[in-house]
């Protein structure tokens, strides 16, 4: 798969308190907005797809604040 821009989810605006995601070398990254010069995380199709459907189904949902 190709490399894609950095993107950020419609839902944070611009607050600047998110993370954001691209596809880089074969891998999914993930940094934080407010130290975009930080540490990046790196994930592979398989560990990612598994915390999408994670989150799809609900499963860190109690790790939201006020839930």
């Amino acid at each position: 798969m190709n490399d894609t821009p950095w993107v950020t989810a419609s839902l944070s605006g611009d607050q600047g308190n998110c993370v954001e995601q691209r596809r880089h070398d074969g891998m999914v990254e993930v940094r934080d907005t407010k130290n975009r010069t930080g540490p990046t995380l790196r994930f592979t199709d398989a560990e990612f797809a598994a915390w999408l459907d994670g989150a799809r189904r609900g499963e860190f949902d109690h790790l939201v604040s006020g839930d």
